[in-house]
C-alpha cells in the first residue's frame, strides 16, 4: 500500500483554490469559445484553473508528468512512472448552462493505474477524494467515508445520465435492464461521486469521446468506495500516456450489480445503431 497522504492533502487544497478561480469567472458575463475539431466549448475559467493547477503540481512534484486538458503539449507523459491527469473544469457545457454540475478533476496515475483522485464541485463545495484503498466526501466541514450501495437487482438501480447529451445506446441498455429511476447530472466526476456515496448505482458513457483526464480521478474515488470502473467490455484503462482517448466508453457501477450489468452493456454495444 502506497502512502499518498501528502499528495492527497495537496491535491485537495489546489482543487479548492481552482474552484474559487472558476467561480470568479462563473459570476461574470464570460465568453464561450468552441475548440477546434468540434472538441467542445472552453472558457476563461477552464484556462485559469488549468494554468493554476499545472503550475502548482510542477512546483510541488517536479519529477512527475502532467496531462491536462487545456495544456498545449502533453506529449512527454509516457516518460514518467507517476503522471497527473487534470481536467480543470469537467462539465464545461454545464458551466455554460449555469446549472452548477461541473467539477475540478485532479488524478494521479502510478505505473499506469489510477492511484489517487480528487473531484471538487465548487458550487456545492463537495469534495470527493481518495485512493483505491478508501475514499471520502467532505461537505460542510464534515468528512465521511464513502461506500457504494449494495443494490444487485438491475431493475432497482439508479442510472445516471448526462443532462447535456442523452444517448440512445444508454436508453437501450436502460430498457434491457428494466431500470426505472434515471438521474440527470453533468460532470463524470460528479456522477462517479454519487455512485461512490451510494446515492446512485450506474453510469454508462457509450461514446468514445471522453479522455483520461475525465476518468483518472473518478476511477480512483469510485474504486476506493468499493465500486467498479472499466471500459464497456469490463476491461480497465491504462494511464501510461500511450493513449489519451477513452475510445471504448466508460462504465461505472456498484460492485454488487456489475456482473449482471456488464453482459447487457456488451450486448447492446455490439448491436447495429438504431
Amino acid at each position: 500500500m502506497r502512502d499518498l497522504n501528502a499528495e492527497l492533502v495537496f491535491a485537495r487544497a489546489i482543487a479548492r483554490h481552482a474552484g474559487r478561480l472558476i467561480l470568479d469567472v462563473y459570476e461574470t458575463d464570460f465568453a464561450v469559445v468552441e475548440k477546434d475539431a468540434g472538441a467542445g466549448p472552453v472558457t476563461e475559467a477552464d484556462r485559469r484553473a488549468n494554468e493554476y493547477i499545472v503550475t502548482e503540481l510542477h512546483r510541488a512534484f517536479p519529477n512527475d508528468g502532467i496531462i491536462a486538458e487545456e495544456s498545449k503539449d502533453n506529449s512527454d507523459s509516457r516518460k514518467f512512472d507517476r503522471c497527473w491527469f487534470v481536467d480543470p473544469l469537467d462539465g464545461t457545457k454545464e458551466f455554460v448552462a449555469r446549472n452548477g454540475e461541473f467539477a475540478v478533476h485532479i488524478g494521479l496515475a502510478i505505473d499506469g493505474q489510477a492511484a489517487l483522485g480528487v473531484v471538487y464541485k465548487p458550487v456545492d463545495r463537495k469534495l470527493y477524494a481518495g485512493t483505491p484503498e478508501g475514499s471520502t466526501l467532505e461537505l460542510d466541514g464534515e468528512i465521511r467515508e464513502l461506500h457504494v450501495s449494495e443494490r444487485s437487482d438491475p431493475s432497482t438501480l439508479r442510472l445516471l445520465v448526462s443532462r447535456s447529451h442523452r444517448s440512445k445506446r444508454t436508453e437501450e441498455i436502460r430498457a434491457f435492464l428494466g431500470i426505472g429511476e434515471v438521474i440527470e447530472c453533468g460532470s463524470v466526476g460528479v456522477k462517479c461521486g454519487l455512485i461512490a456515496e451510494g446515492a446512485a448505482d450506474l453510469y454508462i458513457h457509450p461514446s468514445p469521446s471522453s479522455s483520461r483526464w475525465d476518468s483518472c480521478a473518478p476511477e480512483a474515488i469510485l474504486r476506493g468506495a468499493g465500486g467498479r470502473f472499466t471500459d464497456l467490455s469490463g476491461l480497465p484503462y491504462r494511464y501510461d500516456g500511450l493513449e489519451v482517448l477513452n475510445t471504448r466508453g466508460l462504465l461505472g457501477c456498484n460492485s454488487a450489480a456489475f456482473d449482471a450489468v456488464l453482459p447487457i452493456v456488451a450486448k447492446v454495444m455490439v448491436r447495429p445503431p438504431t
